[in-house]
């Protein structure tokens, strides 16, 4: 991955938090710090992109809401852009915080990109070591930005720099100060990205050198990922925009696929949602568009 490549996929993340965070009511996932990691630049140019590329997603809307690009960016943020960030993350933090009142000391955030959990939680700095895990240039980019909106690094937040989708490596880490004690890991918007035998491998190199009680929050594709349109064909417009990108999405799984590769690794699904649980949890009774992505699922695994 390139510099500017991994810079605006993070960027584009945070832009879609960032709107979310300013216009949508109610909140799934309040990333209110995400704005302060964009200028405004950045901002007006990934909306003005949005807006001019409506006709890819949608011809109907863009006939509709032609005189009107504020309500053309809220479709395509709400449909297509945020719903699987803002809910697998809102998932993720609650899986999170229940497991540090249970006393976890050990977070790592693999991909963590512009993850702002850290400056969110600062009552945390004393209890809860975080490793974010992500390309160099992508962490560069990020403490530049950390930097230029005057966020000081506390001392609980340690960037290991690491390509974990070729070979995960924990000296890094231990480097860092990782330790053998429970470990929380989340891994979300990269299993669809890797090989099933990448995946298979990736998990099984993680908890090698964790112990029993140590989980993972990580999201997959079901076996409809390459056949699903979903609504508006948010989902085919989603493989197609990974293709196009240079990063086509390569694995899904059927549930007993992805059950049997973690309990290879020694681990125990405790809790899966299908798109119609993440749609009821975190996304009913609302009155704009967004809704849980279909064929997306997302899964708390224990090790035994």
């Amino acid at each position: 991955m390139k510099q500017n490549e991994s810079s605006l996929t993070s960027l584009i993340s945070a832009f879609g938090r960032a709107y979310h965070s300013k216009y949508d009511t109610p909140k799934i996932y309040d990333d209110f710090i995400a704005k302060d990691l964009i200028s405004q630049k950045e901002f007006s140019d990934i909306r003005e992109n949005m807006v001019q590329g409506i006709h890819f997603f949608n011809k109907d809307i863009a006939q509709r809401f032609q005189d009107d690009p504020d309500e053309v960016l809220k479709w395509i943020t709400q449909v297509q852009l945020s719903p699987t960030p803002l809910g697998r993350a809102a998932y993720c933090e609650k899986v999170l915080l229940n497991e540090v009142m249970l006393g976890l000391k050990q977070y790592v955030i693999l991909g963590a990109g512009l993850d702002t959990f850290c400056f969110r939680h600062p009552e945390l700095k004393n209890s809860l070591e975080i490793f974010e895990i992500d390309y160099p240039a992508t962490q560069e980019f990020k403490k530049k930005r950390l930097d230029n909106a005057n966020f000081k690094i506390p001392s609980n937040l340690h960037f290991i720099s690491m390509d974990f989708t070729k070979k995960f490596s924990y000296p890094n880490l231990i480097d860092k100060g990782f330790d053998n004690k429970k470990t929380f890991f989340s891994l979300l918007g990269v299993s669809y990205y890797l090989t099933k035998e990448e995946n298979s491998s990736l998990i099984n190199n993680l908890f090698a050198k964790v112990p029993s009680g140590s989980s993972i929050v990580l999201d997959y594709a079901d076996e409809k990922l390459f056949e699903e349109k979903g609504m508006s064909n948010r989902v085919e417009n989603m493989v197609k925009m990974a293709s196009a990108s240079g990063e086509p999405m390569k694995s899904c799984f059927t549930y007993y696929e992805i059950e049997n590769m973690l309990e290879k690794s020694g681990l125990l699904i405790y809790e899966h949602l299908s798109p119609a649980t993440i749609n009821d949890l975190f996304f009913s009774n609302r009155t704009d568009y967004l809704s849980a992505f279909e064929a997306i699922h997302y899964i708390h695994a224990i090790k035994k």
